[in-house]
């Protein structure tokens, strides 16, 4: 197995938006991340992923790209931004750029001449197709963010394809000055010295030349099979890193909605030529009732299942990414531990314990090193989040299902929930903002800021700045294999990582409740590397306490 840098990093992802606001105005800005990054340094972390920051209209937050080459007025200037990636490089953090190239923004100088005329020299750079009449979108598909996948243009009485928001509409990547367009972007931010990309629903965009209606769910066709994964995908990345990224000394993470660990493997199999590792979503995927929104927690035999497979169909093949929440899900203690005041930091600590020592890439969530929570939503005017907003209106306000059915779902899978402004301080507004926030402060800041948990020893931070520390520390928690133990356990999450002759115990209960646990044998009266809480491990038999993590070292 290959060592390079980016496999032993910890990466961070910021949510520019929501991190810190140096100038009032309630929206965090570039010169906002500079004033923190002594803390990140702090904290251990390796990596800065940045959600995007190009200029946009905002109708995504920042997923909805007006100018590749320009900064979000919001967020400052490309001088605040040179000082930020030479103030990180200073300190030894690299700093990653979130790629959108599925879609623009319709704002874009490319769309809005591309919309001109069907002669347009622009018009191929996005899908455009004939209705199936006047009234007709060309297909049933359903965009993600509810509604059709179509928009119908008076200009020239044709639709325009965006699987997302109606203004982000999706580029032709069959047209290869559309790819030149963006291999050329991406190689002017490369010179400009930042050191990847994470690349935003990279599978699609391929799609199939035939686009017939989809399977209908909920309210839509589904366009999956015809839009992820598409015919051309490999072929494009193998072009993407062949004129760009190989060029450059970069890591690269592709967001790969739908995919498989067979599919990883072609995406950033060691010896693949396109990305260095993917995200996938298989274990924050469980849907119920209402499709994605759901209330229920997922059943730990089947959340252990699906990581394990991922932990060893991948192992010597492809790079794992590992994460819990990142700005499109909610609040990991929320979702997979105990929010409760009783079991929150507990539940916290294991959780982290659970995820960095496995094998791959650690990712870490803004505010999830101090364990913050999901937002405790009124009412629907409580949300700024364009998909939260429109499954509301598309579920209850058209009566498909009542407000106190679809209420605790919504609000416990709500994407604004990882949005809430980074709890710095006990002041008035978090310390985030000396104005008024773009979206509420989660009224707990009081007990749960970074300012109170860097000056205690036990706090949720100092676990996560422990953990980090002892990654570097150790190759095998970077490179050891994956092995599961108890795997009908609804209780434990147990496995032991191994490289050369050293091997690690890894202990997790997932529940409030004492569980009793038998040692193996070769770890009983072994060394503890790191636990959230205090117990005897010289013993055979031992008592798990609710939400505790260990890991021995043989």
């Amino acid at each position: 197995m290959n060592r390079t840098w980016w496999k032993e990093a910890v990466i961070y992802q910021i949510y520019p938006r929501s991190f810190m606001d140096s100038n009032g105005d309630g929206i965090g800005d570039i010169k906002g991340i500079t004033s923190r990054l002594d803390y990140l340094k702090y904290l251990g972390v390796d990596v800065l992923w940045l959600s995007p920051i190009y200029r946009s209209p905002n109708d995504d937050n920042g997923y909805d790209i007006s100018d590749y080459q320009a900064i979000m007025d919001e967020f400052g200037t490309m001088e605040d931004f040179d000082e930020m990636l030479s103030e990180a490089h200073a300190r030894g953090l690299r700093v990653v750029m979130d790629l959108v190239v599925n879609h623009t923004s319709d704002e874009h100088k490319w769309f809005m001449e591309s919309r001109r005329s069907k002669e347009n020299a622009y018009r191929d750079y996005y899908i455009w197709r004939e209705g199936k009449d006047e009234k007709t979108p060309p297909n049933n598909w359903g965009s993600c963010f509810g509604g059709s996948a179509w928009q119908y243009d008076e200009e020239t009485a044709m639709y325009y394809l965006h699987l997302f928001s109606k203004k982000q509409p999706d580029l032709n990547w069959d047209n290869p000055k559309v790819r030149d367009e963006v291999f050329n972007m991406m190689a002017w931010w490369c010179d400009k010295g930042i050191d990847g990309f994470r690349m935003d629903v990279i599978s699609m965009i391929s799609k199939t030349k035939e686009m017939p209606d989809g399977q209908v769910t909920d309210f839509y066709g589904d366009y999956g099979p015809y839009c992820i994964h598409g015919p051309n995908i490999h072929k494009y990345l193998k072009e993407m890193n062949k004129r760009v990224l190989s060029r450059y000394d970069i890591m690269t993470v592709g967001e790969t909605p739908g995919v498989t660990t067979e599919l990883a493997k072609q995406y950033a199999g060691e010896d693949a030529g396109e990305l260095n590792m993917v995200f996938q979503f298989e274990h924050v995927d469980n849907h119920g009732k209402y499709g994605k929104w759901d209330d229920q927690k997922w059943q730990l035999t089947k959340l252990k299942k699906i990581l394990t497979r991922w932990q060893t169909e991948l192992y010597g093949k492809a790079w794992n990414s590992l994460f819990w929440d990142n700005h499109d899900q909610p609040r990991a203690v929320s979702r997979f531990g105990d929010d409760r005041q009783e079991y929150r930091e507990a539940s916290a600590k294991m959780l982290a314990t659970c995820l960095h020592m496995m094998q791959g890439s650690p990712y870490i969530y803004q505010g999830e090193e101090l364990g913050m929570t999901n937002y405790p939503f009124r009412s629907p005017d409580d949300f700024r989040d364009i998909e939260s907003i429109n499954a509301y209106k598309e579920w209850c306000l058209s009566g498909n299902v009542s407000h106190e059915d679809f209420w605790p779902c919504i609000t416990f899978r709500s994407r604004d929930n990882a949005r809430t402004p980074v709890q710095w301080d006990d002041s008035e507004q978090a310390g985030f903002t000396s104005g008024t926030p773009w979206i509420p402060v989660n009224p707990n800041y009081k007990e749960i800021n970074a300012k109170a948990e860097t000056k205690d020893p036990d706090s949720v931070f100092h676990y996560y700045k422990k953990l980090i520390a002892l990654r570097k520390e150790n190759p095998i928690m970077v490179y050891g294999k994956y092995e599961p133990l108890l795997e009908d356990s609804e209780e434990l999450f147990v496995y032991t990582r191994t490289l050369d002759n050293e091997k690690l115990l890894i202990v997790c209960n997932f529940t409030d409740q004492d569980v009793a646990f038998t040692m193996p044998e070769e770890f009983t009266g072994r060394s503890c590397l790191i636990a959230n809480m205090e117990n005897d491990y010289s013993k055979n038999n031992i008592t798990v306490k609710p939400y505790e993590a260990f890991v021995l070292v043989r």
